[in-house]
């Protein structure tokens, strides 16, 4: 099994990261929060986790140890899988995810895509008692200056979280025109709480 891929980053989506280390390119789905800590950065050490199954491979890549034992957490619930799990980690920060779920506010997870009010429920029973709120800290969004690239960025991005592209450039060019500083990461985390 592996811990963890350390290499160059060649290619680096809000959805996914591409690392290329002795010659090979790993493909990694990671969060938006993930996404945050690697923009602009040329090499990485990302801890992933593989999911492996009868149909498909996957990695999962996490910038630190504490966003994958969250991630872990989460798929150990019934009825959240690593996408599921993924999309919550896009909507919140690591730390305000330990809150959430310590306070048990479940209002705060049924924003999340995909999250019902007996998933939320399940997953604060399943795990109150697991998760103490601020072991980890959250990484600071890095500014970017074009907002059509953005833009462009975040539909990309909630397509391949699995939202329909019209609907998707809709609430995105909405949420670029009122906000026209905003980030990919928060523009992102604004259409999820939207759509």
């Amino acid at each position: 099994m592996l811990d963890y891929i350390k290499g160059e980053i060649t290619e680096l989506t809000p959805a996914s990261v591409i690392i290329e280390t002795g010659g090979l390119g790993y493909l990694a789905n990671i969060s938006l929060n993930t996404y945050s800590s690697l923009n602009g950065r040329k090499e990485c050490k990302l801890f992933v986790y593989e999911a492996i199954r009868e149909d498909a491979y996957q990695l999962f890549g996490f910038i630190d140890k504490r966003e994958r034992e969250l991630f872990l957490l989460l798929i150990s619930v019934s009825g959240v899988g690593a996408n599921t799990a993924r999309m919550i980690l896009s909507s919140m920060a690591t730390s305000e995810l330990e809150s959430v779920i310590s306070s048990g506010n479940s209002s705060a997870l049924k924003t999340v895509k995909g999250i019902g009010s007996k998933t939320a429920e399940r997953i604060i029973i399943d795990l109150k008692d697991k998760v103490k709120p601020g072991e980890s800290s959250s990484s600071p969004l890095s500014p970017s200056n074009i907002v059509t690239e953005v833009a462009r960025e975040a539909v990309s991005a909630l397509t391949m979280l699995g939202f329909n592209q019209p609907a998707s450039q809709k609430v995105v060019n909405k949420i670029a025109k009122d906000n026209p500083d905003l980030t990919v990461e928060q523009i992102i985390k604004t259409a999820l709480k939207m759509l």
